[in-house]
């Protein structure tokens, strides 16, 4: 674990050029690092500016002039990471923000690891596990929808209702400890069942929250999504019709794509990261054949497949046997190519497809926008919005709360077999415990790793 009282310093822009690029610091000896290399054209000292507002003036190295400079300092406990902060906001570019870091680095600081900046705001008390989760989430959202839901953690309307959940619980341990000191036959027999309507009310609540996690973790991470067919039916053409632009080679011979192309569709505020694959069919072709492999191994990751069907040509073995791997996946499936002759029997169709498909041609954009809307329609009912249920996406989280329903299941189980009280406040302890995972309460090391492993250096 990093040393919280030294001063560390990172680049907190994107490299390259840019109109401003801005250099940070947070620690005890910001203010004096930077009063060492910066001169302000007011010749006033940083430790004596007020606060939050800008100096004017440049980073020296001495006498050498490294770049012209707007620097702000932010005292803590009421900054970012609850410490002193100063934040350097020079010209953009590789050379000058590599100057001036280089220059703090030689001053003492110490170089900030990935989400050093985020991870101090957490242990220094100032948000808690999933507020810092959040900033990721922002950071890396693609859409306006999942950009919401972070910035909706942030403000701590996860952490809210995870600590009412937790306000509950503590409530049912006050109750047993008040039985255990005052033992009385009567009241104790009242008291299970008072504890069972509390826990029951609770499993409700988490019920409801792992209900809309699903929906939600797609609202965040996008649909992952895969388009599956025999070779030469119209993957290729689908893909650049959903992206609006041609991403793969779209030709008439069979096999032209074999190796797996994907990319990211914004589809009306919700992400599509969508998968072209290799043809499936059975082949010779040894490159062909890896294609073929990794395409069904993708499938098996799939939120959704697109699988698609030329009904111009003979139905065969190969497309029983995609029918045969989407069976228990979540799927649209497209009869293709309906502006040419059919060659799929009608009663093919309807042995094979019943009324599960679209017929349309995918070169049409009447066609694609009706494979979008149902889209639409089967995760989200056709509308989209963030209700106040929609707020468990992480999967971090999610698991933890699977693991506090199913220790709240097992108090459920004792509190009816009449347990010993003192055993089941053990038990409720157990379920807390997974609670305060969530927000960091209780937390590891090995956590906290993985959850700023993400970040980048200077957030």
């Amino acid at each position: 674990m990093a040393n919280l009282n030294d001063t560390i310093a990172a680049i907190s822009t994107a490299i390259g050029e840019a109109g401003i690029a801005i250099v940070r610091m947070s620690g005890d000896d910001s203010v004096n690092i930077i009063d060492e290399i910066f001169v302000s054209a007011s010749g006033k000292k940083m430790a004596e500016a007020e606060n939050r507002k800008f100096l004017y003036g440049h980073i020296a190295d001495g006498d050498k002039l490294i770049d012209e400079v707007l620097v702000v300092k932010m005292k803590g406990p009421h900054s970012y990471t609850a410490e002193d902060i100063v934040e350097i906001h020079c010209h953009g570019g590789v050379v000058s923000v590599k100057r001036i870091l280089n220059l703090i680095l030689s001053k003492g600081a110490r170089l900030a690891e990935k989400g050093e900046f985020t991870k101090r705001g957490f242990l220094n008390g100032r948000i808690d596990l999933t507020q810092a989760e959040a900033v990721i989430d922002m950071i890396k959202a693609k859409t306006d929808i999942s950009f919401d839901m972070g910035l909706n953690q942030l403000s701590g309307a996860l952490s809210e209702v995870l600590n009412k959940l937790k306000d509950e619980l503590v409530s049912m341990q006050a109750l047993i400890v008040a039985n255990i000191d005052f033992p009385d036959e009567d009241i104790e027999d009242a008291a299970y069942h008072d504890l069972m309507e509390r826990s029951d009310k609770i499993l409700e609540k988490m019920d409801n929250l792992l209900d809309n996690s699903k929906n939600s973790r797609l609202l965040r991470d996008g649909i992952n999504t895969v388009i599956l067919g025999k070779p030469n039916v119209g993957k290729s053409s689908l893909l650049n019709g959903l992206l609006k632009y041609d991403r793969a080679i779209v030709t008439d011979i069979a096999g032209t794509t074999r190796d797996i192309i994907e990319d990211y569709i914004n589809l009306d505020g919700v992400l599509l990261k969508i998968t072209d694959t290799a043809g499936i069919r059975e082949t010779d072709d040894e490159v062909e054949k890896i294609g073929v492999n990794i395409a069904r191994e993708k499938l098996k990751e799939a939120d959704l497949v697109i699988a698609i069907f030329d009904i111009s040509r003979d139905f065969d073995k190969d497309d029983e046997e995609i029918l045969n791997l989407i069976k228990d996946k979540k799927h649209i499936t497209i009869l293709n190519k309906d502006d040419l002759d059919q060659k799929i029997s009608d009663e093919e169709i309807e042995k094979y497809f019943k009324d599960d498909y679209l017929r349309l041609s995918v070169m049409e954009n009447e066609s694609v926008k009706k494979i979008e809307n149902l889209i639409i329609d089967l995760f989200f009912d056709g509308e989209l919005q963030i209700s106040s249920d929609s707020i468990l996406s992480n999967i971090r989280h999610i698991n933890a709360l699977k693991e506090a329903k199913k220790a709240l299941l097992e108090v459920n189980e004792s509190l009816k077999k009449k347990v010993f009280l003192d055993l089941i406040e053990v038990d409720l302890e157990n379920v807390i415990g997974h609670i305060s995972e969530i927000t960091g309460t209780i937390t590891t090391e090995d956590i906290l790793d993985r959850v700023f492993s993400d970040f980048c250096i200077g957030k």
